[in-house]
């Protein structure tokens, strides 16, 4: 992996091209970042860099999150996330990664909390069928039945139950870039990505390509 970013979800809108196509895009804000930390085979074990994101106040960290970004004299920062990347010794401490590493056709894969959608039952969480509607069959949208009698006697790991639903990392690979706004740091990516509006979305190049 050569590149990589941190970003916050906007939203989503629409975009027309050149020919008149209309574009479903999320616009995500991708940095600016600012490396924090460069780990060294020789120090950590491994190649990395760690990168902060988004500014915060000083009284919303602990000491040695506050020693940490005062070691690397930047400023205070919300989240912070390693990326191991293959020429890691090319970057320096307090450079900025911004939205430019990206290009319009770049292939990405966007990570993020999902939605929380609360408590769900088994027909809206794993998609099951309900049953008759009619007023004397008295089963309608409970998961029916769980398990034999005697044999084996108990409700097997990985049935469909209901149960919470989201709020678990989700990753979307292989979504397009359609432009970058260099001067605002934007991304505006095709088709969706997970999280909720102001979520934080790790981006990085796809695995895929």
């Amino acid at each position: 992996m050569k590149k990589a970013i941190l970003a916050t979800k906007v939203g989503m809108t629409q975009i027309f091209d050149e020919d008149g196509t209309l574009t479903p895009v999320t616009v995500l804000q991708a940095g600016p970042c600012v490396v924090t930390q460069i780990k060294t085979e020789e120090n950590d074990g491994y190649n990395a860099v760690q990168v902060g994101f988004g500014d915060t106040r000083e009284k919303l960290l602990n000491q040695p999150q506050k020693g940490q970004f005062d070691k690397a004299e930047v400023s205070y920062k919300k989240y912070l996330q390693e990326f191991r990347f293959e020429n890691a010794a090319d970057y320096e401490l307090k450079q900025e990664i911004k939205a430019d590493i990206f290009a319009a056709g770049d292939k990405i894969d966007a990570t993020a909390i999902s939605k929380g959608k609360g408590f769900q039952g088994a027909i809206k969480r794993h998609g099951q069928h309900r049953g008759p509607m009619a007023h004397g069959s008295k089963y309608h949208r409970h998961a029916g039945s769980n398990g034999s009698s005697s044999n084996p006697s108990k409700v097997f790991k990985g049935k469909g139950m209901p149960g919470q639903m989201g709020a678990v990392k989700v990753t979307v690979q292989n979504l397009e870039i359609v432009r970058v706004d260099a001067e605002n740091n934007l991304l505006l990516v095709k088709g969706s990505v997970p999280g909720p509006k102001k979520g934080l979305v790790t981006i990085k190049e796809t695995v895929k390509a």
